[in-house]
């Protein structure tokens, strides 16, 4: 979704005067916690939604934004009613720390006016293209690091869409529908997109299709995109043309209208990095089946920055910092002697490596944790987690969605080895009172940790286990290891 700051006005007398207009409350949701405000958000990019305000969240003390979809006709949009109740309520299931948060919607249907109100998170510091366009001022091209952090955060919400069951394709994936927070923070926006074009499209007032028509974007389309059921791929392509625009900070256009092939390969071809060439290249190919995944590319050379086993441990960190005290981090790294040896790599045909404590900078360590919990750094899928049952139709269209049959899943690795086969596996984790033993067990059947055969005998097992665990001690979170 494409969410720009409005220009003041000069002057300060008129900024005060639109101020104290633009702040001005229009309208209340129906539970009263959102407040619709006359200042408007551009929503250039979005098919569809036709007025987009500022709005308060009066719980949370933030702003966000008051999105409207209008529907030409009343006894249309009744028809739709259960649909859209459907497919709204699955898209409040889309959550993850690199994509725009919906938060909340609601149907008005009062008087002859029918339409869709839904709130979605305010990306404040406005869209990847206006932070290119504010960069190229001052350089030529984007810092490396930065386009590393960018690319690795988009293509962890794109392989989370893809993930999901069935898939989500964005397909409308720009530097205008993503954007970026002051510390770094990416997220991309409007995938709510293909809920308008593909199933609301005669419905709502106004030309869906208005986004393919912007000249100025065409490039970052694939040449498959309309003529062919859209999978993967065509985000891919745009995902493509996106991280080809952040690392040369504008790709040239014909003019003031579209931006030519010819100008997409020079852009390519001006880049030093042989790596970020290569990386580019592979997501543009013309051949749709020769693009690689989102999950893929997570993996590719060019990306890596932050060395795996690091990335593991500090997002293990995060997950279990409420097990642990404040100001750990400083606490521990203060009680260390600087010259103690922390970790040693040894080889047989050369010295050895020695890492001491004094090459880790508290303060750096501190600032790597704070980027891993606000998602600069995700996990890219080590341990991605069960795909989110998504309504079909925001990955097919209407017709499709009339004769397609949601298939059976793919079928996951299992373990087959009984647990009587005398090898001993060991498994720690947290476990809280409320946890349920079937549910334990069942888990690490879904894992393959032990055979689906096993499920009932370890499910007892834990049981009793945790029966004599709780009785002896508080109900606050405890690491548990089981052993069989």
């Amino acid at each position: 979704m494409t969410m720009s700051v409005p220009e003041s006005i000069s002057g300060s007398g008129g900024k005060e005067e639109e101020s104290e207009d633009e702040s001005e409350i229009l309208e209340e949701s129906p539970c009263g916690r959102w407040q619709k405000r006359r200042e408007q958000v551009s929503q250039g990019n979005v098919p569809g939604i036709e007025s987009a305000y500022l709005a308060m969240d009066t719980e949370e003390g933030v702003e966000v934004v008051w999105n409207e979809v209008q529907f030409s006709d009343k006894k249309v949009f009744k028809s739709f009613e259960e649909r859209i109740k459907e497919m709204f309520e699955n898209l409040m299931q889309v959550e993850h720390p690199n994509i725009v948060k919906f938060h909340k919607y609601w149907l008005d249907m009062r008087e002859s006016r029918a339409r869709v109100i839904f709130i979605t998170e305010y990306m404040s510091s406005g869209s990847l293209k206006q932070f290119l366009k504010k960069t190229k001022k001052n350089h030529k091209t984007m810092n490396v690091k930065a386009w590393k952090r960018w690319c690795t955060q988009i293509l962890s919400a794109l392989s989370y869409l893809h993930s999901c069951d069935p898939p989500i394709i964005h397909g409308n994936l720009t530097c205008d529908t993503i954007f970026i927070q002051h510390n770094g923070l990416i997220k991309i926006g409007s995938v709510w997109h293909r809920l308008f074009v593909n199933v609301f499209a005669e419905a709502i007032h106004g030309n869906v299709h208005q986004h393919r028509d912007e000249m100025r974007n065409q490039h970052f389309f694939a040449p498959e995109y309309g003529a062919a059921e859209d999978d993967y791929a065509i985000d891919i392509f745009s995902f493509g043309i996106s991280a080809l625009e952040m690392a040369v900070l504008e790709i040239q256009a014909n003019g003031d209208t579209s931006v030519s092939k010819e100008a997409v390969d020079h852009a390519g071809q001006s880049l030093e990095d042989p790596l970020m060439r290569e990386f580019i290249q592979s997501c543009v190919h013309t051949e749709a089946k020769t693009r690689p995944t989102a999950h893929d590319l997570l993996f590719h050379r060019v990306l890596f920055e932050v060395h795996s086993l690091k990335l593991l441990a500090a997002h293990c960190f995060i997950n279990n910092q409420y097990l642990l005290p404040e100001n750990c981090v400083e606490e521990k790294t203060k009680s260390f002697d600087p010259n103690g040896i922390m970790a040693e790599i040894n080889h047989r045909d050369r010295p050895g490596v020695h890492l001491k404590y004094s090459h880790v900078s508290p303060l750096e360590l501190d600032k790597f944790l704070e980027d891993v919990k606000n998602g600069i750094y995700p996990l890219m899928n080590f341990a991605s987690q069960r795909p989110h049952p998504i309504p079909r139709a925001l990955s097919l269209s209407q017709e499709q969605m009339e004769t397609v049959k949601t298939p059976s899943p793919e079928p996951q690795e299992t373990e087959t080895r009984k647990m009587d086969d005398r090898l001993h596996r060991q498994l720690s984790c947290d476990v809280l009172p409320s946890d349920h033993p079937k549910d334990l067990a069942s888990e690490l059947v879904h894992h393959a940790f032990i055979s689906e055969e096993d499920c009932e005998k370890l499910a007892c097992f834990l049981e009793d286990a945790l029966c004599k665990h709780w009785s002896g001690t508080s109900t606050s979170p405890t690491a548990m290891a089981v052993m069989y």
